[in-house]
């Protein structure tokens, strides 16, 4: 593996992963007009936690009961370890099967907004706490915590092990025979695939308890608009991650035929993560619920935003689902529409040039007329 790729091929002839590495990074011409639209997007969405102040939320966090500094803390401490993996392994696991520029791009971009995530999780702390080590000490001594990271690091872990051996086998310190390059892209579909649902439901019960607490209670307001903000970002990732589903399917054979052989398998995937949420919905209100929100409306809540996500990736969702959201005033808190991509949708391949010219608005205008609207 090299840093830079020497040969003769021009980078708009390259698959988005698994087609040797990125040549020179440029952006006037790219294969993937769509990953770059979403580039732009992301890129003019900077921000950072400071930006928001939350110097009121301490004074209404203790004005809190008990129950509901429960369900305020936990939500943290979970999402802190959801972008603790983020923030990392998009880096360590995509990025080195990445195959041209604008991938690579949008890639390292969507780590370091998960360092972003993660940054503002203690910049609420510091808000609410005198000690923010007393959150961030005792995280993984909360078993619903400590297996939801289990659960998510073993689809990288998996695909991290078959990108050292193919690493070992390029720098001529390891023989071929034990590596096999279907199986290494059959557990890129798998992450994937986990990555999809990570981005797409497995924050939405955190997501809407956070708001809840400024759209009923009028608290919290600080925290409310920092979650926002990483919703907003989320549903790019989301949008990476369908077109990524996609693109695949257009252009590598192989993935056709693993498309098949795991759907059954990711399927499964997608409904293991939606009882797990359901399950976090429980612990959360063990000792008491929230006005406007309990346990039995976040799972209708979660039954709803799983069946939309998993539509959008071809798949179909096995249980009963609401017929209109039943959160339906979390609509304006998510920032920006989200957008599905159907795994055989059409796609316009032609070239673009000059993609980050223009306002960041026209960029988001673009971006919404790639994709069906999903809300």
């Amino acid at each position: 593996m090299s840093l830079i790729n020497k040969d003769n091929r021009h980078h708009t002839e390259r698959f988005c992963f698994f087609d040797g590495e990125p040549g020179i990074q440029r952006y006037d011409i790219v294969r993937h007009a769509q990953v770059e639209r979403m580039n732009g997007v992301m890129l003019s969405q900077f921000w950072r936690p400071e930006e928001v102040d939350v110097t009121k939320d301490k004074g209404d966090f203790a004005g809190l009961n008990e129950a509901e500094k429960h369900i305020f803390l936990s939500n943290l401490k979970r999402q802190i370890v959801l972008d603790s993996v983020q923030g990392r392994e998009p880096l360590n696991v995509f990025l080195p099967l990445a195959s041209t520029p604008e991938m690579e791009c949008a890639v390292t971009e969507w780590s370091f907004q998960e360092l972003i995530h993660s940054r503002s999780y203690t910049h609420i702390i510091r808000g609410v706490l005198n000690d923010p080590s007393e959150v961030f000490d005792h995280i993984m001594e909360i078993e619903e915590i400590a297996d939801l990271a289990t659960d998510i690091s073993k689809y990288y872990d998996d695909l991290n092990r078959f990108n050292v051996m193919s690493q070992a086998i390029d720098l001529g310190i390891a023989a071929s025979g034990d590596y096999s390059e279907y199986e290494h892209k059959k557990a890129f579909w798998r992450a994937m695939f986990a990555v999809n649902a990570l981005e797409g439901v497995r924050f939405y019960v955190s997501f809407a308890c956070s708001w809840a607490f400024m759209e009923i209670k009028k608290k919290m307001e600080g925290n409310a608009k920092i979650i926002k903000l990483i919703c907003r970002d989320e549903n790019n990732h989301l949008k990476l991650t369908q077109t990524i589903l996609t693109r695949l399917l257009k252009e590598d054979p192989d993935f056709v035929r693993i498309e098949v052989e795991c759907r059954e398998e990711m399927t499964q995937l997608f409904m293991d993560v939606v009882e797990q949420e359901k399950g976090w919905a429980e612990y959360l209100f063990k000792d008491g619920s929230m006005l406007g929100l309990n346990y039995s409306v976040c799972c209708d809540y979660i039954d709803w935003i799983a069946s939309k996500r998993m539509g959008a990736i071809g798949l179909t969702y096995s249980a009963n689902v609401p017929t209109k959201n039943p959160l339906s005033w979390t609509d304006h808190w998510i920032a920006g529409d989200i957008k599905q991509t159907a795994l055989q949708e059409a796609e316009n391949d032609s070239y673009l040039l000059g993609v980050v010219n223009g306002s960041a608005e026209e960029a988001r205008e673009n971006l919404n007329d790639e994709f069906g609207v999903l809300f």
